[in-house]
């Protein structure tokens, strides 16, 4: 039973207080009762805020809902984009400027590679990600499809000899285009020393060479004679040939080359919200805690291989000897954003005067930042930001309104905390349509703290799905992207960026590749993101992080946002161009039936793990038996799909419940080896995964904004309140 403790009016649940005061307090120069109080005054301030703007959300989506009955099949842009303009939902565009924002980590301002986004609510994502920053190149080339099997270079459970020299030379020719040298090639190399503040390397046939580009040269571990690391720079991008003769690789290697260690996850967002399950105090208090150890650089997880027992800590820094013979340290961990929860929903671990649960998004606001502020002392153990700043990651923001919002709860905990203006800096998801089409007047409200904007095709297609759900069917799902309103969004977006100035400021961020065990096309796809001028782009492991790092070797990100600049804006009647069907009536009923079981199969395999096991993010086989990665946005678009088909005739009730029923037994199936897992079949009426599931797409219509969070939470609660608590 859920007990409450009085904090300045607030009940606050007695796990959470116990957490604040026994463990976030203890070293930061502020009482429990400053904390309470100031903490107090801004939920009384900014929960009415809260509450109008999601009203305001509301009465748009009414007005839209009636425009959309009014004009089936007779869609025009012009009169679309004028009805916009009149209800609010577009807003007048503001003169130009640039974003001011200042004394930025290198990772987000000077830098470009790849951004990883993994749960906080588990400790060993946690620790992989932020330690993703240095990465072996022969590990994710070994491991991955990027090599071949072909011609005997299998994976095997036994190290293949054949396999390996593969992957020294795909790492010889990764140098050999980004680091060339005067003459020859690296993969002819036998040596390697610094002499003369150079690197010298001595080639098969005799000939001695450097480096075409001597400044690439940066450090080295060991001798100068006999380096055990050469530090290198590309693109702003660090390379370590690393060289061991007692290694197995380095011992076979002529050069000894024993490794290519690249920096690759420059950032890490740590997730509060769509791939963590936290529903309550409890499940809040274990994100709070592991941010807090991400905070305090003590984080810890013991680790269990096959009866192996190891302890998995944050990385220290890397050190090395400059060319100047002085130490030059080098930063072993991803810089870490925290994303927090959006305005919709409320939590039940604080309670306000009026007995109401708090806002989510104020409540992570504060306590995120206050857990942040051991990093800001530098007396933790790894230090996160240089700089002094905390960056916190704020999606599913509706406009320029809601992102003022943001600004000034952002400014009201600054104060509350004693800290300077602008300590806290935002990243601005584009990921809903009406931030989109207003995303340069969203971006001038948080013009001073902006550090970063992204395009997310998941929660964004979700958006516009429930936007214009009584407009007409939409095409079918897995034809989406190659729809205009797609390619004009992922370029307005960069952009707008540009435009205001975000080049050598902030980062502009595009999205995840979703299929992690197909990193051979990654290899061959993903590079369009650094190339569309995006300095980041997401990734679902710290191996593609490795690898999508040497796009940014490929592309230099900087020339292209220079050269976009000068570029026509993206149109944004294009955007607004509503992807409907054409022909609907033509659609036969085995493309009908195909789509309805994919979205069907894809809702019940993530939802049965997040129900019942709490997993918030997880590798989720597809119909076909592909892992893809899933997270919230994943249902948004796959049960507002389902609801705007059955809106429209395509599909019926009946059709929708049989094909989850069938689905269901295939789930089971996929998941038959894990002994936690509790099979939805055959009692679907009393299971609550199933359930959540199906009322995702019977209720879809009603659900605000085609939000998957409402509902989720409500059978999870439900669940644990069947339960003894997991994490008590």
């Amino acid at each position: 039973m859920t007990t409450y403790i009085n904090k300045a009016q607030l009940q606050v649940d007695t796990a959470l207080a116990t957490f604040i005061k026994d463990e976030v307090l203890p070293g930061i120069a502020l009482s429990e009762s400053e904390f309470w109080s100031s903490f107090a005054k801004i939920i009384n301030r900014f929960t009415p805020q809260n509450k109008a703007l999601l009203a305001t959300r509301d009465d748009l989506q009414k007005q839209l809902d009636e425009w959309n009955i009014a004009h089936q099949g007779k869609f025009d842009v012009t009169q679309y984009n004028a009805f916009l303009t009149q209800i609010g939902y577009l807003v007048p565009e503001g003169p130009d400027f640039t974003i001011t924002t200042s004394n930025v980590d290198s990772e987000i301002c000077q830098q470009a590679g790849p951004q990883l986004v993994v749960p906080a609510s588990n400790a060993r994502f946690a620790l992989n990600a932020a330690n993703a920053r240095w990465g072996s190149l022969y590990d994710a080339l070994y491991g991955t499809d990027v090599i071949s099997e072909a011609e005997g270079a299998e994976k095997g459970d036994a190290h293949n000899p054949v396999r390996a020299q593969k992957v020294v030379a795909y790492g010889r020719q990764f140098l050999d285009t980004h680091f060339p040298l005067t003459s020859g090639l690296h993969a002819d190399s036998v040596n390697y020393h610094i002499a003369e503040g150079q690197l010298v390397v001595a080639l098969s046939d005799g000939a001695i060479v450097r480096l075409r580009d001597s400044s690439q040269l940066i450090g080295y571990q060991g001798e100068q004679a006999t380096p055990t690391s050469i530090l290198l720079s590309h693109n702003g991008l660090r390379v370590a040939i690393e060289i061991d003769a007692t290694s197995p690789t380095g011992k076979t290697d002529p050069a000894h080359i024993n490794d290519l260690t690249l920096e690759a996850a420059l950032t890490t967002i740590q997730d509060f919200e769509d791939s963590v399950v936290a529903v309550d105090a409890n499940e809040k208090v274990h994100v709070y805690r592991n941010w807090l150890g991400l905070m305090k650089g003590d984080l810890t997880e013991t680790i269990d291989k096959g009866g192996r027992i190891s302890q998995r800590v944050l990385r220290g820094d890397k050190q090395y000897t400059d060319l100047q013979g002085q130490l030059l340290t080098v930063h072993g961990r991803s810089l870490l954003f925290c994303r927090n929860v959006g305005h919709l929903m409320t939590n039940p671990a604080i309670l306000d005067e009026q007995g109401n649960e708090v806002p989510e998004g104020i409540m992570d606001g504060m306590i995120s930042s206050l857990i942040a502020m051991h990093d800001l002392q530098k007396k933790n153990l790894h230090c996160n930001s240089r700089n002094g700043n905390i960056y916190i990651v704020k999606p599913k923001m509706h406009g320029p309104d809601e992102v003022a919002f943001a600004n000034e709860l952002f400014d009201a905990v600054e104060d509350a905390l004693g800290l300077a203006r602008d300590t806290i800096k935002i990243g601005v998801m584009d990921e809903e349509r009406r931030t989109t089409v207003n995303l340069k007047e969203c971006i001038r409200q948080v013009s001073s703290r902006v550090v970063f904007v992204n395009t997310g095709f998941l929660d964004r297609t979700g958006d516009e799905l429930h936007t214009s759900m009584l407009l007409g069917p939409f095409v079918p799902k897995g034809t989406m992207k190659a729809q205009p309103w797609i390619k004009a969004y992922e370029d307005w977006n960069v952009d707008i960026a540009l435009a205001c100035g975000f080049s050598e400021k902030a980062q502009i961020g595009k999205g995840m590749w979703a299929v992690p065990d197909e990193m051979a096309a990654m290899m061959k796809d993903k590079i369009a993101h650094p190339q569309a001028g995006a300095n980041t782009a997401w990734v679902p492991s710290p191996t593609g992080a490795t690898l999508h790092a040497m796009h940014y070797h490929q592309v230099n990100v900087l020339d292209v946002q220079h050269t976009l600049m000068h570029r026509a804006r993206a149109n944004i009647n294009d955007i607004l161009t509503v992807p409907l069907l054409t022909s609907p009536q033509a659609l036969e009923s085995n493309v009908i039936a195909d789509e309805l079981n994919n979205n069907v199969q894809g809702l019940l395999g993530y939802v049965v793990r997040w129900i019942d096991l709490g997993m918030g993010a997880s590798k989720v086989p597809d119909i076909n038996d592909i892992g893809l990665m899933e997270d919230r946005a994943t249902l948004r678009i796959s049960s507002q799909h389902i609801c705007n088909w059955l809106a429209h005739g395509i599909l019926n009730e009946a059709q929708i419940i049989d094909a989850f029923e069938k689905m269901a037994v295939v789930v089971d199936a996929q998941n038959a080896h894990d002994p936690l897992y509790r099979p939805m079949s055959p009692d679907f009426s009393n299971n609550l995964a199933f359930q959540a599931a199906l009322d995702l797409v019977l209720k879809g219509l009603v659900q605000p904004n085609g939000y998957t969070e409402p509902l989720l939470h409500a059978y999870r609660q439900r669940f644990n309140a069947s339960q003894i608590h997991p994490l008590s």
